[in-house]
């Protein structure tokens, strides 16, 4: 700590406000050198010959993946996370949520070439090829010809890759081709699998058959999972060339004081002052970045007494309603006891309103009341976002609402078979089959028919939990508040 003053409650909540505003759309606006934290649980995830990078909705797959798009930003992490060979590489989009079609085919073109029963590992070692400069299909303007191509000049497809491998290895690169947004692949979840399936069978053959062309898969858990009981040789990747994008209490901490640090907009005299009150941040001046300490990122003990600073010590009158230190995450996890960082940084955003408009005076920019209404504002937005991506889910759990939980199976089996599920389920599928648009296109559950396996696909996904104890169901607080399903003793649902 230095000798300049701490900031003020009030200036505590316009500096969350003005920093965390930007974080909550991670994955919609491009990351700058600002924004771009580097948790250490994720230096192994950039690790060029780790494949497969599974992670949940929120935990900063599109963001990696834009990140490395970006030479700029490769480099700030080469050098932050000492990964020298993301600085030799040429990277390739193979799938995403740009609208760049001329690299990868979008869910209208995807949609006609499974309809016309092509190979999805055709269709992806297109989209390799053409990265790689394979002339005749730079000379094909539609994705369809360029398949078909592929199927049927197989020996000068495989010359096109030991070439490029070969030019690579002299030069020293690797070239790199990315995927994301893999839930938008195809409406019916039968076909985004298959087609994951395809990327998979791609990737491992690049993996183990050349030096210096390589994938790397930003994926669902789930969608992962489902691919390695239909790929046998997925295991192959998932032993030793996958790593999931996780987020401890450090991490989250760490990336909260990182963003106040770096507010560089309307409040940047603000956090110049937060950091020169916590002391021992160094400044990037090339990309203008500020860098906390090692102790602000890593050292739990050190981050609980400065947020300490900024919120209640309690969520109520003594130690025994917990500290928000450790509250907070608690009460935000799924049911795998995953944390979205974006989930964290609602809840905070909307605490400081809540504390601005309800407890003004208060000595502290967190009023504990106001937190626990930052939990619920993050469970709606985790639960909007359940919507957009597997719209089944609410589906799935509406007819528990206004219940309580733990809940027998039994009890939610008969609630499903009551209000036609199945049917519901198959409706709702009908309605994305026609997407046009990759904002529009989500996957559904693998066995929309069986009940019993409806709810396996719950938990795997981490929206529901059964407890060890007795089997019964449960659903964790960053569900189940805005789900609208209550527990005793629990955060009310909103």
């Amino acid at each position: 700590m230095t000798n300049e003053a701490p900031l003020t409650a009030h200036e505590y909540r316009d500096l969350l406000s003005a920093a965390l505003e930007d974080s909550l759309h991670a994955d919609t606006r491009t990351p700058t050198a600002h924004t771009l934290f580097m948790p250490d649980s994720h230096r192994t995830a950039l690790y060029v010959d780790n494949v497969v990078v599974p992670g949940g909705r929120g935990v900063g797959k599109t963001f990696w993946y834009q990140t490395l798009l970006d030479e700029r930003l490769r480099e700030v992490a080469a050098a932050e996370y000492r990964i020298n060979r993301l600085r030799r590489l040429r990277v390739h989009p193979g799938h995403g949520m740009n609208l760049d079609h001329d690299h990868y085919p979008g869910p209208p073109t995807l949609r006609g070439l499974v309809e016309a029963k092509e190979d999805p590992y055709d269709i992806w070692y297109a989209v390799l090829l053409t990265a790689l400069g394979q002339e005749e299909l730079l000379g094909l303007t539609e994705w369809r010809d360029r398949v078909v191509w592929v199927r049927t000049h197989t020996d000068e497809a495989q010359r096109t890759v030991e070439r490029a491998d070969r030019e690579a290895h002299g030069a020293g690169i690797v070239h790199l081709m990315l995927f994301d947004a893999l839930e938008h692949l195809h409406a019916d979840r039968a076909q985004a699998d298959r087609l994951v399936v395809g990327i998979l069978r791609l990737a491992l053959q690049m993996r183990f058959g050349t030096r210096n062309i390589r994938l790397k898969v930003f994926i669902r858990p789930d969608m992962f999972q489902a691919a390695t009981l239909t790929f046998a040789d997925a295991s192959k990747l998932s032993s030793g060339y996958a790593s999931s994008l996780e987020w401890t209490h450090t991490d989250l901490y760490g990336l909260l004081f990182h963003s106040l640090g770096n507010e560089d907009d309307g409040e940047a005299e603000l956090a110049r002052r937060f950091r020169a009150s916590t002391g021992g941040w160094a400044t990037d001046e090339t990309v203008g970045r500020h860098e906390p300490p090692l102790v602000l990122r890593n050292v739990a003990e050190v981050q609980e007494k400065l947020f300490t600073e900024i919120a209640d010590p309690f969520m109520g009158g003594n130690y025994r309603k917990g500290k928000p230190y450790t509250w907070l995450p608690n009460h935000l996890k799924d049911g795998n006891g995953k944390i979205s960082p974006r989930s964290f940084l609602q809840a905070l955003v909307t605490a400081a309103e809540a504390s601005r408009s309800g407890h003004h005076d208060h000595d502290r920019a967190l009023h504990h009341e106001a937190i626990r209404a930052g939990v619920q504002a993050a469970s709606k937005r985790r639960v909007d976002e359940v919507g957009e991506d597997t719209p089944w889910v609410k589906l799935a759990i509406k007819p528990l609402a206004g219940g309580q939980v733990p809940i027998k199976e039994s009890a939610v089996l008969d609630l499903w078979k009551e209000n036609d599920l199945p049917v519901a389920l198959a409706e709702d599928a009908a309605q994305y089959a026609q997407a046009d648009r990759p904002s529009l296109v989500r996957t559904g559950p693998r066995h929309p028919d069986d009940l019993p396996r409806l709810v396996e696909e719950l938990i795997e996904l981490g929206v529901m939990t059964r407890r060890r104890s007795d089997g019964r169901l449960d659903l964790p607080d960053v569900y189940r508040i805005a789900f609208g399903l209550g527990r005793m003793g629990g955060v009310p649902k909103a």
